[in-house]
């Protein structure tokens, strides 16, 4: 994941409850090139109480009828069938991932030997669940929507603690030590991405922050990324651009269809885009050292110009604005020569359009 990066496919819950279409997502984003697709474990139980409403774009995707329990009842994928999920995600050679919403959830994906565990910004502030997290052992894409960085800085601060210290913190001046020490800085920024989020679906473009990736990465040492919910594949394209190691993106079998997520989601075509447009961002980043290109080197000729004499010249003539002049194509002498020569006397007669041979600026 250190060399390019890591493109997450989030199936989330637009299978709609169903594993047959949890496995025909599983094939689409591995057809579109997506290094991972992720799922959503949990049991509406463990998750939400029975006073737990529906957020307005909730409503608006699914009706007003039900709380969150009934609506994500609805939702929920057996252990069994993260097992299937699973086995076809190796059979199409694309990482199986998914987001616990509970403890059990979290044992289940440890055992199934998920690449990276994800953290849900519902969840930035569940610091027994960051604590359990890390201490599996794998690497945490932390999301950040709704947080500021004092909450960012506190949740790694519990990252911190479970990487490097026994038990559990007495409270967050513990979690506050060991993220401030240097082996804890150390074990968070080689196990966690904290990925930019805005916690709406969709998102306003206007809403994504961008450059709170680089105020992340600045302030706290780690790796960043971003957790896509705007409209299309701009946004996510551009945090390419600004360094994001990780992307997410939500992605449906249908925006039609009924469902939370499925209207802020990428249909199969535009997620292949989206990694094809990610793909190309990064390699168009380069090295960052400023050198021509292979591709360029053969114009340079062409496009560059050369010192040449406007005019007939006499050997001895002296080299003045009137008489010298810069043309292409770039078979002579550099114009940046051009006060080296200018007040000296020609070496030799020159014709209109001659390129100035390179004794004339000795």
């Amino acid at each position: 994941m250190a060399d390019r990066i890591f493109i997450v496919a989030e199936a989330g819950v637009n299978h709609d409850g169903s594993v047959d279409d949890a496995l025909t997502m599983v094939d689409v984003a591995a057809e579109a090139g997506a290094d991972a697709v992720k799922f959503q474990t949990f049991r509406a139980e463990a998750l939400v109480t029975r006073r737990a409403g529906k957020a307005a774009y909730q409503v608006a995707n699914t009706g007003h009828d039900g709380g969150q329990a009934d609506m994500l009842r609805r939702l929920e994928l057996s252990e069994e069938a993260h097992h299937l999920i699973a086995d076809r995600c190796r059979a199409r050679g694309v990482a199986f991932m998914s987001t616990a919403f509970d403890m059990e959830g979290l044992a289940l994906l440890d055992r199934l030997g998920v690449p990276a565990l994800k953290i849900p910004s519902g969840d930035l502030t569940w610091g027994p669940m960051l604590l359990a997290a890390a201490r599996t052992g794998r690497p945490l894409f932390v999301s950040t929507g709704m947080a500021d960085l004092e909450e960012v800085r506190r949740a790694l601060g519990v990252i911190a603690f479970a990487l490097t210290r026994p038990g559990e913190p007495s409270g967050l001046t513990d979690c506050e030590a060991a993220f401030a020490s240097a082996e804890g800085s150390s074990a968070v920024a080689e196990r966690v991405t904290v990925l930019q989020c805005t916690t709406q679906y969709p998102a306003p473009a206007s809403a994504a922050n961008l450059r709170a990736m680089t105020s992340m990465a600045a302030e706290f040492g780690v790796p960043v990324g971003y957790s896509d919910h705007t409209l299309g594949i701009a946004v996510a394209t551009a945090a390419a651009a600004l360094g994001a190691r990780v992307i997410e993106k939500h992605f449906t079998l249908s925006r039609s269809r009924p469902g939370p997520d499925h209207a802020a989601s990428l249909e199969p075509d535009e997620l292949a885009a989206l990694v094809r447009a990610i793909r190309e961002v990064e390699t168009a980043m380069g090295d960052g050292i400023k050198t021509p290109s292979a591709a360029e080197l053969p114009n340079r000729p062409i496009a560059r110009r050369s010192l040449v004499a406007a005019r007939p010249m006499a050997a001895g003539e002296i080299w003045s604005d009137a008489a010298v002049t810069a043309k292409r194509p770039a078979d002579g002498l550099s114009p940046m020569r051009w006060w080296d020569v200018k007040g000296a006397a020609a070496r030799r007669a020159y014709g209109i359009d001659d390129a100035l041979d390179a004794e004339e600026a000795s």
